[in-house]
């Protein structure tokens, strides 16, 4: 099932103004991004201090999970922040369900590891309806005469 549109980032950014609304520290990326920002780490040698900046948060909210194959590398970077975040919270979006995630780690034994953590200690919201998207699109403007038609 792929839900794309039904508002998932826009509740999990509720959530987390909720949390800070209640003082809680709130970290907001798409995964790609943690992804990347991990990579630069290991080019520069700031992994380790780039992993306790993702740790830190009360809550940590991971935009658009899954959303391609993930390499090596990714998938341990994954496992390593879920693994070092564990008890502390964590929201994730996706537009695949959990159990279509499996198919884009390289290594079964990493995904079962990381995806066990992530899915057996978790409360899931689906979501599911048409995209909202569409209504946001700019009405077509009426059309306009064609001034280069002689009358």
């Amino acid at each position: 099932m792929i839900t794309v549109g039904v508002g998932k980032t826009h509740i999990a950014q509720a959530l987390g103004h909720l949390a800070v609304r209640q003082g809680a520290h709130v970290r907001f990326a798409k995964t790609s991004r943690i992804l990347a920002e991990l990579a630069g780490g290991h080019a520069d040698r700031t992994w380790e201090k780039r992993i306790r900046e993702l740790v830190r948060p009360d809550v940590l909210i991971l935009d658009d999970f899954a959303m391609r194959q993930l390499t090596a590398t990714q998938a341990d970077d994954l496992y390593e922040l879920v693994s070092e975040r564990q008890g502390r919270s964590l929201i994730i979006t996706s537009n695949r369900a959990p159990s279509d995630w499996y198919p884009l780690f390289p290594n079964p034994v990493v995904a079962e590891s990381l995806l066990d953590r992530l899915i057996n200690t978790s409360h899931q919201v689906t979501t599911n309806g048409p995209s909202y998207r569409p209504n946001k699109r700019p009405k077509n403007p009426v059309s306009k005469p064609d001034s280069t038609k002689i009358k």
